[in-house]
């Protein structure tokens, strides 16, 4: 990853939702071309792609470009329907898709048939391999060794041992192997690894089996933290060990800032988690898209460039995840307008609330 300009990211990103591009059907002769452009989501599992991406993307583009039109695809987690999704889109008249990947290698082929079509595709959140001309998403370095940072701090505290079981995403995903070269990097040398699984799917079900299976192997009493690579990962986690009656829950990392993960970091079952500002990496992603629809490069907008498998000097915008733990909360959550204080605190979580700080 080679840094291309001294801008500042959230700078920019602040900079692309006040002030737009110039939009479609404006009378200076730029950007008159409407055009459709096509978003691909990975699956229903994470709450974010339907609750959050899909409507920013949507409000932003429309915005930037009034008189271009979105069509919108989930692949529900396969690979296979996701490439006939982007075959149809194509096939439809889309002009440049959105795409994150439900699978980042299998979609190779159908980005090289997107490229041969002349439809540019931008990498959301996940990076792709093939030919693609953008990419936008959040540093998953950082969001891994905030990951990290935070569980030996928690186990520090605690003052019980150093041993973690490592509950990684779906292979599948780049952004997987990213978030655990980040962790990785804080947590080697300081902790002992003692299980690492793969989560298929992101999916709690398969979270909930691995961590069974490490509960099994090591004993409850002998693990002391636990990486889980987003929420959805950490819910599964978090129920296996209640279901192996743990009451005294070790330290358990998240991601995605997901309302009942933030709940459950109220009640002190999981540690943290990372909030990264949808509606900035949305924004970002808008501006590619248009950026790209109406002819520009991508790298107009990007800030850094990014190298995949396949291919180097991506365009690219990283932008930065913030810690999310029960000290925070409200500087991070509540007054950044992402959820209230009577969306988190259910009546059951009042006196929870009461003992972190957030009251009305």
């Amino acid at each position: 990853m080679r840094t291309r300009t001294l801008h500042v990211i959230a700078a920019l990103v602040v900079g692309l939702m006040a002030a737009p591009l110039t939009a479609c059907g404006e009378d200076d002769g730029a950007g008159t071309e409407s055009f459709t452009v096509g978003l691909l989501l990975p699956n229903r599992v994470t709450p974010r792609w339907e609750h959050s991406d899909k409507p920013l993307i949507e409000q932003r583009l429309k915005e930037l470009c009034p008189d271009c039109t979105m069509v919108y695809a989930n692949a529900e987690n396969d690979a296979a329907r996701q490439r006939q999704q982007m075959v149809s889109m194509i096939t439809n008249g889309a002009k440049v898709l959105i795409l994150d990947p439900a699978d980042s290698r299998a979609v190779r082929s159908s980005i090289q048939e997107a490229r041969q079509s002349g439809v540019p595709v931008i990498a959301y959140d996940r990076l792709a391999q093939g030919p693609i001309s953008g990419f936008v998403s959040f540093d998953g370095d950082r969001v891994g060794r905030l990951q990290g940072e935070a569980l030996l701090k928690a186990m520090a505290e605690r003052g019980r041992g150093r041993t973690v079981v490592m509950m990684n995403g779906d292979q599948s995903s780049a952004n997987a192997a990213w978030f655990r070269r980040g962790a990785m990097s804080v947590i080697s040398g300081k902790a002992k690894i003692a299980r690492s699984y793969e989560t298929a799917g992101w999916s709690p079900e398969n979270a909930h089996a691995n961590m069974t299976a490490a509960i099994s192997a090591l004993g409850a009493d002998r693990i002391d933290g636990v990486v889980a690579a987003n929420d959805a990962i950490a819910a599964g986690v978090i129920s296996a060990f209640k279901k192996a009656g743990v009451k005294d829950l070790p330290p358990i990392t998240g991601q995605d800032a997901d309302l009942e993960a933030v709940r459950r970091i109220v009640k002190g079952e999981q540690y943290m988690t990372v909030y990264k500002p949808f509606e900035k990496e949305a924004a970002a992603a808008a501006a590619m898209a248009v950026a790209v629809g109406r002819g520009e490069g991508a790298g107009d907008v990007a800030t850094t460039t990014t190298d995949s498998p396949t291919t180097e000097d991506i365009p690219s915008i990283l932008l930065t995840p913030n810690l999310v733990t029960a000290d925070n909360l409200r500087q991070t959550l509540v007054n950044a307008g992402v959820y209230t204080i009577a969306e988190i605190c259910t009546p059951q979580l009042r006196s929870a609330c009461d003992d972190v700080g957030l009251t009305g």
